[in-house]
């Protein structure tokens, strides 16, 4: 049997209160963007499910697409069926026997929101039960772990009929928590920071700091390409690029050693943090992982921050590097991040950096030096980019 829908499950949206229908309708709004190559698909959202109806449109590459939208928890192929009990056991046969191998157990999944249907749930369950051990020769029920599971959805309106579940991405669905800067460096935990911020509803744009000729446009380039996977949840992206050279010499020359990458990353963070204001953002994130290196220490990142009162978010932070890497992976980052080309990060790196640094001491450091004023220009001089995914055609096996 062919299948003419695609249940979508809520998860984490079905514990809010009163405002669940606005995250509802931000969900909403992200299918219908990502389904938007499929013009004849319809959208229907209630307050406990969605259903995307697929009028003949490649259910497979649907698929594909839903299963990267955030604040989906789960989402199954399902066909809709009358009320009628009768035509409810040949669906239910037609849609298990192109399944069924020699050999495999089922079972039977029933909720019944509509509890004035004629059967309650463990009546549904043998009958149905039945009904397919009796027409398919060899079937075996396993209640605990079957080969095959039919989930049956009673409703007022119709029956729902399904024999997979597919996870989703969960988290919360775009743009529902507000906007956020995420410092973009060409290494492996920033862009994993950015996606788990994703994750939870935040919309973000990238700051990148650029300091030609000691990082390449090779560099440059890498960041972008990071960006695009970023960009691919949404659709589009801001990345800001900081002219950075000016004020990295003056570090470099004006600040002690082992303080210049604890000044470093204060002047990127006042950078970040006025960029913020410009954009209207409420938070700023970063990579940073507790003690991964120096200037991740808790008494670094307690130097670092007093430049600001603006919320930090650290996504990663007590995240083991195995964990990140592991994401970074199935995120399509990873072999991105690992090219070989330095970023501010990592060019002028102290050989004995400062684990413990001071604010008194990295305050009186930088009274010497008018860095307003450069951080003023490298605000002005910023250039700003918006990202766009990649355009790459997948292949797909027709299966509806």
């Amino acid at each position: 049997m062919k299948y003419d829908r695609i249940l979508i499950r809520y998860g984490e949206l079905s514990t809010k209160g009163r405002n669940r229908n606005q995250f509802v309708e931000k969900l909403r709004k992200s299918v219908r963007s990502a389904l938007a190559p499929f013009p004849k698909i319809k959208v229907e959202a209630s307050r406990d499910r969605m259903y995307v109806i697929l009028n003949d449109e490649n259910g497979i590459e649907i698929i594909e697409k839903l299963k990267n939208i955030f604040g989906i928890q789960s989402f199954s192929p399902a066909i809709k069926v009358s009320r009628d009990l009768e035509v409810l056991k040949q669906a239910a046969l037609e849609l298990v026997t192109p399944m069924y191998k020699e050999g495999q157990t089922f079972k039977i999944t029933t909720k019944r929101s509509d509890k004035l249907f004629e059967l309650n749930t463990d009546e549904m369950n043998h009958t149905f039960g039945s009904h397919l051990l009796r027409n398919i020769s060899g079937l075996k029920v396993d209640v605990k772990n079957p080969d095959i599971e039919l989930r049956i959805e009673v409703r007022q309106e119709a029956v729902y009929l399904s024999c997979e579940t597919i996870q989703g991405a969960g988290g919360l669905p775009a743009q529902s928590s507000g906007k956020a800067m995420l410092m973009l460096s060409g290494g492996i935990d920033s862009p994993v920071a950015g996606y788990l911020a994703m994750k939870r509803g935040l919309e973000i744009e990238a700051v990148h700091f650029f300091s030609p000729p000691f990082t390449s446009e090779r560099a440059k380039e890498k960041v972008i390409e990071l960006s695009k996977k970023l960009a691919a949840i949404h659709g589009s992206m801001k990345l800001h690029i900081v002219p950075f050279t000016a004020i990295q010499q003056t570090i470099r020359e004006q600040i002690p050693e082992n303080y210049s990458m604890t000044a470093t990353r204060r002047m990127m963070l006042r950078i970040t943090d006025q960029i913020r204001e410009k954009q209207e953002g409420l938070a700023i994130i970063t990579g940073e992982s507790l003690g991964q290196v120096a200037s991740q220490t808790l008494e670094s990142m307690y130097a670092i921050n007093e430049v600001t009162n603006t919320p930090l978010l650290r996504p990663l932070i007590t995240m083991d590097k195995t964990d990140i890497i592991k994401i970074a992976d199935e995120i399509d980052t990873l072999e991105i991040s690992n090219r070989p080309f330095e970023d501010c990060c990592t060019i002028f790196v102290p050989a004995s950096p400062k684990t413990k640094p001071k604010r008194e001491k990295v305050n009186y450091y930088e009274s010497f030096v008018n860095f307003e004023e450069m951080i003023q220009a490298a605000v002005q001089e910023t250039e700003t980019q918006i990202i766009k995914p990649d355009d790459k055609s997948s292949e797909f096996h027709e299966l509806f």
